[in-house]
């Protein structure tokens, strides 16, 4: 008999393999959330596959968020829309152990961020464009204490997330987004709105005050010029705050 170790490579790639050809299935039918896949039976039948192997491949696209599966009655595997947060979340796991830095994370967001302040001047919903503008003046004024110091930093990483949520590139809207999550988790589990940085908070709320007049205005390029101007900024001021924060932790 082969190894344990050996037996479960092998019942990990032919379930890999059915999962595969589960999304292909989908793919080539036109399948679309709701719709439900063959009976178990039968993808049992077609694939050549024994019950624990398509069973474990079901289990593992529902984990993705690709299938639900329902039990009795009507019952079944069936194809499901994987959410925005579900899918930051799984991206999330793969970056976990990978360390990532300050300065990794605004490379990114200097190079993308203009392109969607651009693509929105003039498209903002008024709806969207007036609660912008509620948060802004609601942090007109300098943090008092280390609470109104952390709800500022993830406001403004919410509404950064929120405008690439209006993005029409889907691509670009979701990577957008997830760069704003991942700094946001980030700055709360490092702590680093703390100590208090009075140009942070000064800058952040001067740019996003220009950038909201751009967008209002329609005027892509200033827009754009604006919101690199803002990510320039803050990736000098954040990553200052990420040095202090180690200094004070080391000391």
């Amino acid at each position: 008999m082969p190894p344990a170790t050996t037996r479960t490579r092998r019942n990990g790639a032919r379930t890999e393999q059915v999962a595969e050809h589960l999304k292909a299935y989908i793919v080539q039918k036109g399948l679309r959330p709701g719709d439900r896949l063959p009976g178990e039976a039968e993808l049992i039948g077609a694939l050549g596959m024994s019950k624990g192997t398509v069973r474990e491949a079901t289990r593992m696209l529902a984990a993705q968020g690709l299938l639900r599966t329902r039990t009795g009655p009507g019952g079944g595997a069936f194809v499901d829309d994987v959410s925005r947060d579900h899918a930051m979340a799984m991206l999330a796991n793969f970056f976990y152990f990978r360390d990532l830095s300050v300065a990794d994370l605004y490379q990114l967001r200097i190079a993308l961020e203009p392109e969607v302040a651009a693509m929105m001047a003039g498209k903002v919903p008024p709806a969207s464009m007036a609660r912008f503008r509620a948060d802004t003046r609601r942090f007109a004024q300098p943090p008092q204490d280390t609470g109104e110091e952390r709800a500022q930093h993830v406001a403004s990483l919410a509404f950064h997330r929120e405008l690439a949520e209006l993005c029409p590139n889907p691509l670009l809207s979701f990577v957008v987004g997830f760069i704003a999550k991942m700094l946001s988790d980030l700055t709360v589990f490092r702590r680093l709105y703390e100590p208090h940085s009075h140009a942070l908070w000064e800058k952040g709320h001067l740019y996003h005050a220009r950038l909201l007049d751009a967008l209002e205005a329609g005027d892509a390029e200033a827009a754009r010029s604006t919101m690199r101007a803002h990510m320039e900024a803050a990736r000098t001021l954040m990553t200052e705050q990420e040095a202090r924060v180690a200094k004070a932790f080391l000391g």
